[in-house]
């Protein structure tokens, strides 16, 4: 692998790149990104769509592409990430948390994921990508500005305080709409949910379909005011 920066050039590293490259097409991010950190540089996806390893296939061929597998994932979300697997020049590396569902419920109790959300998540989230990520410095998300008010400020490159590495949103400046025109263009896979009124998934017992009207993200944790998991923040 490629030899670890210090934290505090990494920090700087992160500032000032989100300044250079905020203009700057998704796919020559990505291309600093690979020239920059090599293999110490992964991609996270959570199988919505790939169109952020599509690119990053791109920009680096053989391209880590890290998925969560918290246990509690629709079957259509499964299959996605078998296929692209399957079909993208990238290496798809799957996390699982350290307790299947079915130890969690013995320990927390069943359905963990009504009683306390937030727990759920830290469990079988936050902790596995926090230990997949040690052995990189640097991670690319699929996060978007127009997605909800909480993600509206997200640089394309910026410093992940909390795991100590730069986090590169290349498609933080896309709308939903230039998501759409690149699956077109480049025949990308999506989830099949996408198509049947789930234009946010995250796991089953947390995910619903999206009204006409509604936001897109209105479907996940609804009727709670969680509106993230804490991978970002």
């Amino acid at each position: 692998m490629t030899t670890r920066l210090e934290d505090t050039d990494l920090e700087g590293l992160a500032e000032k790149a989100g300044h250079e490259l905020e203009d700057a097409p998704a796919l020559e991010i990505l291309r600093w990104a690979a020239d920059t950190f090599g293999s110490r540089f992964c991609v996270t996806s959570s199988m919505e769509d790939a169109v952020v390893a599509h690119l990053a296939s791109r920009a680096f061929p053989g391209v880590d592409v890290v998925f969560l597998d918290t246990g509690y994932h629709f079957p259509e979300t499964i299959g996605t990430r078998d296929a692209v697997a399957a079909v993208m020049d990238v290496n798809v590396i799957t996390l699982t948390p350290r307790q299947t569902v079915a130890e969690q419920d013995a320990e927390y109790g069943p359905k963990l994921h009504d009683r306390d959300p937030d727990l759920c998540c830290a469990l079988r989230k936050v902790r596995p990508l926090e230990e997949g990520l040690r052995e990189y410095d640097a991670w690319a998300t699929g996060l978007r500005r127009d997605e909800s008010p909480t993600r509206a400020d997200t640089p394309v490159v910026g410093w992940d305080a909390r795991r100590r590495k730069v986090k590169i949103s290349p498609i933080a400046r896309w709308t939903q709409a230039d998501v759409e025109a690149y699956v077109a263009e480049h025949g990308v896979l999506t989830n099949p949910l996408l198509m049947d009124g789930y234009p946010s998934i995250g796991c089953a017992p947390c995910t619903r379909r999206v009204l006409e009207g509604e936001d897109i993200r209105s479907g996940r944790w609804a009727g709670s005011n969680k509106t993230e998991c804490g991978l970002h923040g």
